[in-house]
């Protein structure tokens, strides 16, 4: 996927302004992938026997897929100046994914499905970092 998100951002008719464009390709997939990482998660919970134990768990997949898609979309325009929001959707990117992954580690034992989002939210959440630093 970073190649069609790097070949957009190439195509880009205006200057970025300066953003590290290696870093924007890879947060923007990061983002689209722990997104839909997180939902699929969130259904494979519903699906267990033990749906109940797994409320808190799906309730954070569905915020962090939800948030990861905005910050995905958000950081795909470039156009203009709102460089506040995107600091703003990647920090609370950041956290929603945080938290996702903490609490599908506390059930990879039991569940593959978690570990695997545990893994993407992970991925999503050092992209949002790396991200944010560049832009400082």
């Amino acid at each position: 996927m970073t190649h069609h998100v790097s070949s957009m951002l190439e195509t880009y008719p205006k200057d970025l302004g300066g953003i590290d464009t290696q870093k924007l390709a890879e947060c923007i997939e990061a983002c689209f992938e722990c997104a839909q990482t997180c939902t699929a998660c969130a259904d494979a919970c519903l699906a267990e026997d033990m749906v109940a134990e797994l409320t808190q768990c799906i309730r954070l997949n569905l915020d962090c897929a939800d948030l990861c898609e905005t910050t995905g979309r958000v950081l795909s325009r470039q156009t203009g100046n709102n460089i506040d929001v995107n600091r703003a959707a990647l920090e609370t990117c950041r956290t929603a994914c945080r938290s996702c992954a903490e609490e599908c580690e506390k059930h990879v034992d039991m569940h593959e499905h978690c570990r695997v989002c545990a893994e993407a939210c992970r991925r999503c959440e050092i992209a949002c970092a790396d991200l944010l630093a560049s832009l400082d």
